[in-house]
């Protein structure tokens, strides 16, 4: 039986995981806090205000929206992806990936 090692791709998805989602996080809290702002009724008020409200609205659904699909994603390849391979499969992950 071949020696297992671990995946590369398995370490580099985890590190992509890792990095991720601290930004996902805080690009949601920037949004998060304009938004509560805005919606206390101190900032801007009017029709030009209420348009403005439902596009900053519309985008901020957008931006967490698109974070919580990328974590998603990079969750369900991680949880697809096995920890430990042959070393041939690890060389040939590190060849198709570019991996160290």
């Amino acid at each position: 039986m071949a020696e297992m090692v671990p995946n590369p791709l398995y370490e580099a998805l985890g590190d992509a995981l890792r990095r991720v989602e601290p930004l996902v996080q805080e690009i949601e809290k920037d949004v998060e806090a304009p938004y509560r702002q805005f919606h206390s009724g101190k900032v801007w008020t009017g029709p030009a205000a209420k348009r403005f409200d439902e596009q900053l609205a519309h985008h901020r659904t957008r931006a967490r929206g698109s974070g919580e699909k990328i974590l998603s994603d990079l969750r369900q390849a991680l949880a697809r992806t096995p920890r430990q391979v042959s070393e041939q499969e690890a060389r040939m992950i590190r060849s198709r990936y570019g991996l160290p």
